[in-house]
């Protein structure tokens, strides 16, 4: 069991080194391969131990920007995501034993990241192996399968690597030629996708500016100066809307502010309401604010406002995946102030449930809040209902001096590429950009500094092959892991029932693969 626990504590390493700052994509399927090596020929009561090693040295190097939160925080939620490679070192002992193995381990992989991108409390879909592709030839079946397909590819391309590695360490040809034809039929479906990319056509264009307002202070706390976030935010539009009058820019057909370019409510603090109309008023096209909003004496709302020069506030996007412990505390009865930072949550941020995009000058848009852009479903469901542009609102001021404000980027071209739409990323000092369908990054702000990009991008209408089957691509890699493992009972019951001896008396007959 050590050597398995040191290949997979590497494998674990190795994952993580695929994603930002490091970002060597080419030790996905490597790091996939040394997951199911460490894992094959266990019984599954034995098998969580090296899916444990795996977990641990993956997501607590991944996440470990969390300490910009606490300690405690990280330590806390890269455990629970620990957890998750644990129980799938168990399901992959089991799965082991089928013929096609390698093609049942790639399902589970996939099960297991949708299942923890969605529990418990709405689940941390950082770390899913399609966010480490942007860059890679790979990326261009995003449009095509997904960020779940390309989840699943990807698992498959490494479970076919460690099978390729068990055949030719036990000498089996014939295993090594059916093993290698499935990895190169896997790189032919990869190069069919580079060779027709996804090209979707654009129906019009519009002007955006996205403004990057900067934070006072030491930069990593929106609340040192919240008054001040929202003034650098109104001082960068108005020098957008002289800019116009004076003919050295365009003006945009609107502007985007980020995710807590106010920070108190600007309905009820009355020197924010004024610099939100200042700004309108001087650039005189709609403003998508983002804002935090009261509702009511327990509850706060994380809000995208569309703020128009002649009607005012307007439609809203509510953030759909609030962060728990974060920006709510779940059974909050049981967690009381007592628990250190807990304390600066004292109200509970509300869900969001709005599918049908925003109207902004006319521009069908798709939002999304910080974190999520790491989630499928509300980006999904805005682009089936007819957005033509994707946003991203973001704060990201707690985590500007770590990496996670690379791997949220990176993860936000993966949503260009998977949804074929152009995506505009506003954060509060870093990192903003706008990003084209095919995931380049066509304008971008250096972090802490206040800057405007403004960019007239294609407005692009329908959806990809990827936001249609990515749903079904999950739930069907569920279906399957779970039939796996059916299976695998019914042939270990099998195993054990009693066969007829002498005198007819039944023996159990067990065989040495049994569990």
């Amino acid at each position: 069991m050590l050597n398995r626990s040191l290949l997979a504590l590497v494998a674990g390493v190795a994952l993580a080194l695929a994603f930002e700052p490091v970002a060597l994509p080419v030790l996905i399927p490597v790091a996939v391969a040394g997951f199911a090596l460490s894992t094959r020929g266990l019984r599954a009561r034995s098998g969580w131990v090296p899916g444990l090693v795996f977990g641990v040295a993956f997501y607590y190097t991944h996440i470990w920007w969390m300490r910009a939160v606490g300690t405690d925080a990280w330590i806390a939620l890269a455990g629970v995501e620990a957890l998750f490679y644990a129980v799938l070192g168990s399901v992959a002992a089991v799965l082991h034993r089928r013929r096609w193995w390698p093609l049942w381990l790639a399902a589970a992989w996939v099960a297991m990241e949708v299942v923890r991108s969605g529990w418990p409390f709405s689940g941390m879909p950082w770390g899913r192996l399609a966010f480490g592709v942007v860059d890679t030839p790979v990326a261009a079946a995003l449009p095509y399968v997904g960020a779940v397909g390309v989840s699943l590819l990807l698992a498959a391309a490494g479970m076919l690597l460690a099978a390729l590695v068990v055949a030719a360490r036990e000498r089996r040809l014939p295993d090594l030629r059916r093993w290698g034809v499935a990895l190169a039929g896997l790189v032919v479906l990869g190069a069919v996708a580079n060779v027709a990319p996804y090209e979707p056509d654009a129906e019009g264009s519009a002007t955006v500016a996205v403004v990057q307002g900067n934070v006072p202070g030491p930069g990593n706390n929106i609340l040192f100066d919240p008054d001040g976030v929202t003034e650098n935010h109104v001082d960068a539009t108005v020098d957008l809307a002289a800019d116009v009058a004076a003919g050295r820019a365009p003006r945009p057909d609107f502007v985007l502010w980020p995710e807590n370019s106010t920070a108190t409510d600007p309905f009820r603090d009355p020197v924010v309401n004024a610099g939100i109309l200042r700004a309108v008023a001087a650039i005189d096209v709609p403003v998508v604010v983002g804002a935090i909003v009261d509702a009511g004496p327990d509850n706060v709302l994380n809000q995208g406002i569309v703020w128009d020069p002649d009607t005012g506030a307007g439609e809203r996007y509510t953030k759909w995946h609030p962060v728990p412990f974060g920006e709510y505390i779940p059974f909050r009865d049981l967690f009381t102030r007592q628990f250190g930072r807990l304390a600066e949550v004292p109200r509970d941020m509300l869900s969001g449930t709005r599918t049908e995009p925003l109207n902004v000058a006319g521009v069908p848009v798709a939002d999304t809040i910080c974190f999520d852009v790491a989630y499928d479903d509300g980006i999904h469901a805005q682009v089936a209902e007819g957005a033509e542009l994707l946003v991203v609102q973001t704060s990201n001021a707690t985590f500007i001096e770590t990496d996670q404000i690379d791997q949220q980027f990176a993860i936000s071209r993966v949503r260009a590429l998977e949804t074929g739409k152009w995506t505009l990323v506003a954060a509060t000092n870093g990192v903003a950009g706008v990003i084209a369908p095919d995931g380049s990054v066509v304008a971008e702000a250096a972090p802490r500094t206040q800057e405007v990009l403004l960019e007239e991008v294609p407005l692009i209408a329908g959806q990809t092959p990827g936001v249609r089957v990515a749903v079904w691509i999950g739930r069907l890699s569920i279906a399957a892991t779970l039939a796996g493992l059916l299976l695998g009972a019914i042939a270990y019951r099998r195993r054990r029932e009693p066969t007829p001896t002498a005198a007819g008396d039944p023996r159990p007959t067990v065989t040495a693969d049994s569990d």
